[in-house]
């Protein structure tokens, strides 16, 4: 049984000095950015950056080096009172009040802000979670896309609604209203577009919201904040506190919050879904996935070894609709490993501050030991590793780096874990099927129901396949997010979408006026 080694130890230096064990290129790169936060004491709220009402402290560890480089308040329920009671005290304010071109309007002026401070973004978001520069330098126009999308629906909250009754003598006025204050909580993979997905449309609604980002990424949000102060967005309408779940758990609980949204893993999910379902408080739930690439015998495997790494290990794997189980016919089986692993074997793992980088680290040290547990278990389990498969042993100052071999298993049975869980690491998994109808079982025999991929030339016989796969979202020869789409899970993948109308709508709720 292979030994799992254990995490890197993040080290404590005082603000602005390393430990001397922390050396190299990978250290003096770090040393020469200029970010605007790094450790802070403050809270947004009321409009205004105000000192936290606890003395709790919680680092922020760059995972590529385990240098703790940052620091937040750890959040108290003094902080949330005061958070909520801002927010609704901008709910009863002009801001749901004004029209929805005016509230767009508004949007428009964000997006351009956030567009603004792009490298900074950037920069901050890969410190925290070790994400690429390659994937974080376009958060902020996918953050800016995705404000101008909704910006786009106001003309649908202006509509007038009415409906005649079926059988006459009467019609009714359909009211959109916002409904209220909202508790916004996202995960550390995404950290940007995760919560603009929700800040956006919840805007445009009327809403007003608290944010709370992941604990591992709570720095590089405050620049989103930052954008939206610039924007002149009234008081009280945007609010931003950090701290540990213990925070998001009593903010999701608070008495005057009205909806919660969170992305995040299944477990926290469910005792949220528990929580606003014993409060009877709406609720969206972007959850896990594990989903799955039906690659049909006519498939393209050139082409589909050009869109492999985006769409099945985008972010080293840390992406939770990413289709990490390859379903190949066995007629073809060893020519798609053997396509899968030199596409995963030639992606660069190493600093991701190097534009160059394909592959980062683990985004925390816990994940780090989750994703080497996995791959052991699978080793263990008799899968055979044709890439990868350890720990990763990188130089030049990444020595206390979180980082895993990006990993490719052959011969995997759909009874192993490594096939049935949600890893969350650069771990893929090739099964093979005898036919299409297996294939389709296959990619349905999962607890989840997020994103999925079908690789075949032939476009009817792809989407075919694509049908009958019961999954919230499906590619053919190519995964991509659109923000007119909506985006959600099925099953233990989540409850609700995001993105669309569909999205907004989440944001809203109705009142019929009825009237001869």
């Amino acid at each position: 049984m292979t030994t799992i080694p254990h995490a890197p130890q993040a080290a404590n230096p005082a603000p602005g000095q390393a430990p001397s064990s922390f050396s190299g290129p990978a250290i003096d790169a770090r040393a020469a950015l200029s970010l605007p936060y790094t450790h802070v004491d403050d809270v947004f709220i009321d409009g205004a950056w105000r000192t936290a009402a606890g003395t709790g402290r919680n680092d922020v560890t760059d995972p590529a080096t385990g240098q703790v480089w940052g620091s937040v308040p750890d959040g108290t329920a003094e902080d949330i009172d005061a958070a909520v009671g801002a927010a609704r005290r901008g709910f009863d304010g002009e801001w749901p009040r004004l029209a929805p071109s005016e509230r767009a309007a508004y949007l428009l002026r964000i997006a351009d802000e956030v567009e603004k401070r792009a490298t900074e973004l950037s920069l901050t978001n890969t410190r925290e979670n070790g994400q690429p520069v390659s994937e974080s330098s376009g958060a902020a126009a996918n953050a800016a896309g995705i404000l101008r999308y909704f910006a786009s629906l106001a003309d649908y909250l202006e509509r007038e609604d009415v409906r005649p009754f079926p059988r006459g003598g009467g019609e009714s006025v359909v009211r959109r209203d916002p409904v209220g204050v909202c508790a916004l909580i996202a995960p550390w993979n995404f950290p940007i577009n995760l919560m603009v997905i929700k800040l956006a449309p919840a805007l445009l609604a009327g809403c007003t919201v608290v944010m709370k980002p992941a604990s591992p990424t709570p720095l590089s949000f405050r620049i989103i904040v930052d954008a939206v102060a610039a924007a002149g967005v009234p008081a009280g309408v945007v609010n931003l506190v950090t701290g540990s779940g213990r925070l998001g758990d009593a903010l999701v609980k608070h008495p005057g919050v009205d909806k919660v949204a969170f992305t995040g893993s299944t477990p926290v999910g469910r005792k949220i879904a528990a929580a606003c379902g014993e409060l009877l408080r709406p609720v969206t739930l972007e959850l896990g996935g594990k989903s799955s690439a039906v690659v049909l015998p006519d498939a393209d495997l050139d082409a589909m070894s050009q869109v492999l790494i985006r769409s099945c290990m985008r972010n080293t794997g840390q992406t939770c609709y990413i289709s990490t189980r390859i379903l190949a016919p066995a007629g073809r089986y060893d020519e798609v490993v053997d396509m899968v692993t030199a596409t995963i074997a030639a992606g660069r793992q190493g600093d991701p501050l190097d534009p160059a980088t394909v592959f980062g680290p683990a985004a925390t040290a816990s994940q780090y030991r989750t994703v080497l547990e996995y791959v052991e278990s699978g080793l263990a389990e008799g899968a055979r590793a044709t890439t990868g498969g350890r720990a990763a042993r990188l130089g030049g100052g990444l020595e206390h780096g979180y980082f895993v071999e990006p990993t490719v298993f052959a011969d995997v049975t759909p009874d192993m874990r490594v096939s049935r869980e949600e890893i969350f690491g650069p771990v893929i998994s090739v099964l093979k099927y005898s036919d299409v109808d297996e294939a389709v079982a296959l990619a349905n025999n999962t607890e989840f129901g997020l994103g999925g991929l079908v690789f075949g030339q032939d476009q009817d016989a792809a989407l075919a396949v694509a049908d009958r796969m019961d999954t919230g979202s499906v590619g053919i020869n190519f995964f991509a997010s659109n923000h007119s789409a909506p985006f959600g899970g099925r099953h233990d993948s989540g409850l609700g979408t995001e993105y669309g109308i569909e999205g907004l709508n989440a944001y809203l709720c109705y009142k019929s006026i009825h009237r001869k």
